[in-house]
């Protein structure tokens, strides 16, 4: 068996992105709890350091009037964090899914969390379960709280409109 044969089937990036989105929104509290909650009768996964959760700054960037030209607006707070699931399943240390995650802040539990979820979702025996009990939860309470803070932005929205004089 060659080391191609023996990766597991890679999910769609767009896929890992939107699931990737989701775990970087999600506060540590509740992100420890949904996934205590999909782990619950599982055997609690081993996993290796290829990066252990590091804090540093990244620029943060805009635009003039969102499309214009682009500028440094300051430095952001940013912590990373990569990890190999170990797994009998695996032939090779190479094989095993990698999960990284990086988020805004300094919670280093947080981005341990979010790898591993990361990794967790890339197995396909695990995938369907996960997605259905961390992912999709987390992502309907993001929309939700979306759609409360649009809506509150909406109500104090002030339309500006031109009355043109008779004649």
């Amino acid at each position: 068996m060659n080391a191609t044969s023996a990766l597991p089937t890679q999910p769609e990036p767009s896929a890992r992105r939107q699931w990737m989105a989701v775990l970087a929104r999600t506060p540590r509290a509740e992100l420890e709890a949904a996934l205590g909650r999909a782990l619950e009768g599982q055997p609690r996964p081993v996993y290796d350091w290829l990066r252990r959760p590091e804090t540093g700054l990244a620029m943060v960037r805009g635009r003039i009037g969102g499309s214009g030209d682009a500028f440094n607006l300051g430095e952001a707070t940013v912590t990373r964090a990569t990890l190999r699931l170990r797994s009998a399943n695996h032939d090779t240390p190479a094989a095993a899914p990698i999960g990284v995650a990086c988020h805004l802040g300094r919670d280093k539990r947080r981005a341990e969390l979010a790898a591993l979820a990361d990794a967790l979702l890339q197995l396909p025996d695990r995938h369907a379960q996960l997605h259905a009990h961390l992912i999709e939860p987390l992502a309907a309470r993001i929309a939700a709280t979306r759609a409360t803070r649009e809506q509150k932005v909406a109500s104090t929205r002030v339309e500006f409109f031109t009355m043109v004089r008779g004649d």
